[in-house]
């Protein structure tokens, strides 16, 4: 029996048509025209291509639209040409899910193990860089009038400060304070923060003290 492909090509070989001729008219691919008159339609991008192509190049020709669509139908085994998975595992529809569906879990355990070195790291971060320190009073080359300066800053909560040597408490937002004595002239005022690390930073602020009257 002839087949489809067998009566396009013998139809386009009359007309005196290469298949780039075709393929210009029709816009199917010169390799797509070939498959379809060697009736190897499997290579063909899908079913739907393969009937859209042959509808297409029947119409071009001048062919019985009717007479080529039924020799193709009766020829063109879907199941067969399109089967590309190991029996029990070819549904159309419940591959493309288990696809999507372990992307998913890969994409949620890679985000899970992301948020808790994320974690880790913010929790150990001052394992590998200094605390921080900051101090707002007293400035740097400030000067003052009174026998008793009061330092204030803020750090991270759980490292310990001291202020000329003396331990200053930390509240739980990191901020210390701590009053000292101070005496006419140049005051050094030395402040350092030492986390459970032994990591540390230090600060010194001098302060002009103006004597009394």
């Amino acid at each position: 029996m002839t087949t489809a492909g067998e009566k396009l090509q013998e139809a386009r070989l009359d007309k005196g048509l290469t298949l780039e001729d075709v393929s210009k008219s029709t816009k199917i691919k010169v390799p797509f025209l070939e498959f379809i008159e060697a009736g190897d339609y499997s290579k063909l991008p899908s079913a739907s291509y393969a009937q859209g192509f042959v509808k297409n190049y029947t119409k071009f020709l001048g062919l019985s639209e009717k007479e080529i669509m039924a020799i193709f139908r009766r020829e063109f085994d879907e199941e067969k040409a399109y089967r590309v998975l190991p029996k029990g595992f070819d549904s159309s529809e419940d591959f493309p899910l288990s696809r999507v569906r372990i992307g998913q879990t890969v994409f949620l355990i890679f985000l899970i193990l992301m948020i808790f070195f994320g974690y880790i790291l913010f929790q150990y971060r001052y394992a590998f860089i200094n605390p921080p320190l900051r101090i707002t009073s007293p400035k740097n080359l400030s000067t003052v009038s009174s026998s008793t300066i009061k330092v204030t800053g803020k750090t991270d909560s759980n490292s310990t400060v001291y202020v000329n040597k003396d331990a200053v408490s930390v509240d739980s937002s990191g901020n210390f304070e701590k009053t000292i004595i101070v005496f006419p002239g140049k005051n050094l005022i030395d402040v350092k923060v030492v986390n459970k690390f032994s990591k540390q930073s230090e600060q010194k602020i001098e302060v002009n003290v103006k004597p009394g009257p």
